[in-house]
């Protein structure tokens, strides 16, 4: 029977789940739109760059406001604001031309997809706060169950926008769609503050000045310090993100060369349901006592999928690939966040948990810009010359996509080195340890951890959830220990 905090945090999670889909829905709506009426790749790839830029710039300053208040009022200020950011959007399209809206090299276009964009990024703002909620709600030893359900709403909310974008703009336009953002934003605010309650203890008196007014960068790094072997994790996830963006900047140019542009979005809808049976495997077992070598065990199945999903040109075989490799996503990220929820006092998991944002979000744009240009003027032209395209058939077959074939088998490759690498390195012996030894934190309660001060002198004791913040008394406060 579900306890206390158990339901608490289901509330939570539908309330996420409700934003999440709404801001992805306009998301996806708006680069529909934009290449529909302006033809332009360039200026959906601004777009797109734009915002995993601010993503990762903005990461570890929302990590320092989910430490620093309480987490449903940050989670409600990110509801707020991107209302607010719709509803102007929603002006704007009402006053300005046409012509304005869809001019990509005036004013008016980036003033409109900014201030969407802007409504759009600080979800994340939520989120980082979702990952310490979990922290705050749920028994150690069934986070990372709670952490498979946060995958399982993420992929929900992938596989609905994906279709249901394309067809609000084709049927009733970027105003309707814009008008139904704006109802389903107020309605995941009003749920959120009518039907959730987070509780957390009062604050410290003074503690406010534990956590900095605005971006706490020296108290992220020192969080991560403080665990041995932590700082090694984020680098594997941001070099895992490297190779990801690979993938991301690769895979609808080879879906492109087997299916028409119908069928293809037909087969991301299908195969994203892979997101919702891997979050769901992990919400009914678990990742094991060892989160850790879970992580690197999925992510040597992702090396040796990646290297062989594109190895013959296949229809089956890449959608089948694709639906796997998106089953084994919410395992890793879910392994990721439950070892950070139990290694990090709750006090600085929000910054924690933005540092890693901010420097996993930068990698995938990296690679991508970099894979781009080389795969266009360097690899897919040498496969094109009957010669060398004949020397690599023995291992990727023939067919118009082979260069694309050949930077996955490299890049997939390249990633099982290094993990392997990685199970035999001192980090990992670290952090595995530090895992084990690490005390189960008790939902409602500071993890006793030793007081250390920080760099510039900032006192970093776990004396209460959410140290950084004044207590609000018209918050519950009631304790959530589960028996």
């Amino acid at each position: 029977m579900p306890s206390h905090g158990d339901r608490l945090f289901l509330r939570v999670l539908v309330n996420t789940l409700i934003a999440n889909v709404t801001t992805s829905y306009l998301w996806f709506a708006l680069t529909f739109w934009v290449y529909l009426e302006t033809r332009s790749v360039m200026a959906t790839a601004i777009i797109g760059g734009a915002y995993m830029l601010l993503v990762a710039v903005l990461g570890t300053w929302f990590g320092t406001l989910v430490d620093r208040y309480r987490k449903r009022s940050v989670m409600a200020a990110s509801s707020l604001i991107t209302f607010g950011s719709y509803a102007v959007a929603g002006a704007l399209f009402l006053l300005l031309s046409a012509d304005a809206l869809v001019d990509w090299r005036g004013p008016w276009f980036w003033v409109f997809a900014g201030i969407i964009l802007l409504g759009g990024v600080v979800e994340n703002l939520r989120n980082i706060a979702l990952s310490t909620t979990v922290t705050l709600l749920v028994p150690a030893d069934r986070r990372d169950r709670a952490n498979g359900l946060v995958g399982t709403v993420q992929g929900v909310s992938f596989m609905v926008t994906s279709v249901l974008s394309g067809l609000s703009v084709g049927f009733i336009g970027m105003s309707g769609t814009l008008l139904v953002a704006l109802i389903m934003t107020a309605v995941a605010t009003a749920h959120l503050l009518g039907f959730v309650r987070i509780p957390e203890p009062a604050r410290a008196p003074g503690a406010a000045s534990d956590v900095p007014a605005g971006i706490d960068f020296k108290g992220a790094w020192h969080a991560v310090r403080s665990v041995p072997g932590l700082l090694a994790l984020l680098f594997f996830a941001t070099f895992n993100n490297l190779v990801g963006g690979v993938f991301m900047a690769l895979m609808d140019p080879y879906g492109l060369t087997l299916f028409d542009v119908k069928m293809w979005g037909v087969i991301l809808g299908v195969t994203s349901i892979g997101f919702i049976v891997g979050g769901g495997l992990v919400a009914k077992f678990g990742l094991g006592p060892k989160p850790l070598r879970t992580l690197l065990l999925v992510n040597v199945a992702l090396a040796l999928l990646g290297a062989t999903f594109t190895i013959r040109e296949y229809w089956w075989l890449y959608a089948g690939g694709i639906f796997v490799y998106m089953a084994l996503i919410p395992a890793a990220e879910a392994a990721e966040q439950t070892i950070i929820q139990r290694v990090v006092p709750l006090s600085t998991q929000g910054r924690v948990f933005g540092l890693a944002t901010s420097i996993e979000s930068a990698a995938a744009p990296v690679s991508a810009f970099l894979i781009g240009p080389l795969a266009e003027f360097v690899i897919l032209p040498a496969l094109r010359v009957p010669e060398t395209a004949q020397s690599y058939a023995w291992l990727l077959g023939t067919g118009e996509a082979r260069g694309i074939a050949l930077v996955f088998l490299g890049s997939s490759l390249l990633l099982l080195v290094v993990v392997l690498l990685a199970f035999a390195s001192r980090a990992y012996r670290l952090l595995g340890a530090a895992y084990a030894e690490a005390p189960e934190h008790t939902p409602g309660a500071a993890p006793e951890q030793p007081p250390t001060t920080a760099p510039g002198g900032a006192s970093d004791t776990a004396q209460g959830l959410g140290a950084g913040t004044e207590a609000h008394p018209e918050e519950e406060t009631t304790d959530t220990t589960h028996e």
